[in-house]
């Protein structure tokens, strides 16, 4: 069975509104499309986020982020270009393309081009960026397994993907693009 196939069942829920979990790059993440309305919202009760914060978008490539870069000056391309794909998230401003809950109370959008093969193939099938922040109630530690988002989230979530997570030992580096700042290191 190819790994297409294996996401037929991750992407029907996705296009069906369902948030669903999935292993990312250091930790299991809850993803769903960033344009859904009912999905944004059904990740923010069940993670009990504020919905103030925002989360991160996680695309496959550099191209799928167009519309969200497409009034960032070229110059400001070159950091993108050259930290992705990678644990790299981005504070881009936001050009007006990002829903208000991926967004939050900011005027940024958090960007990053995934690494982890799986994340990487479920954006492709899905045709474009998804959600990805990490699979926990707030302020409890991320789930680390599959058998953890049973515990924590059960029927909550639409589908478990399977898959290993990558091997980073933290979740991405985030940094505001205007100033390099670091904010998670």
């Amino acid at each position: 069975m190819s790994l297409a196939t294996d996401l037929a069942p991750a992407i029907r829920a996705l296009r069906d509104g369902g948030v669903i979990a999935c292993p990312t790059e250091a930790v299991w993440g809850l993803s769903c499309d960033p344009e859904n309305d009912e999905a944004l919202a059904h990740l923010m009760r069940i993670k009990e986020r504020d919905p103030a914060k925002g989360v991160i978008l996680v695309a496959a490539s550099i191209e799928q982020f167009l519309p969200w870069l497409s009034q960032l000056p070229l110059a400001m391309h070159a950091p993108l270009a050259a930290s992705w794909p990678g644990p790299n998230t981005w504070l881009v401003p936001d050009n007006g393309r990002s829903h208000g809950l991926v967004r939050g109370a900011h005027e940024r959008v958090a960007l990053r081009v995934t690494d982890h093969p799986l994340m990487k193939a479920l954006c492709e099938a899905f045709g474009g960026p998804l959600v990805s922040t990490s699979a926990n109630r707030s302020g409890e530690p991320p789930a680390m397994s599959a058998t953890e988002i049973t515990e924590i989230f059960g029927d909550e979530v639409a589908y478990v993907v399977k898959g290993d997570l990558g091997g980073n030992a933290k979740p991405s580096t985030i940094r505001d693009l205007a100033t390099g700042k670091i904010m998670r290191p």
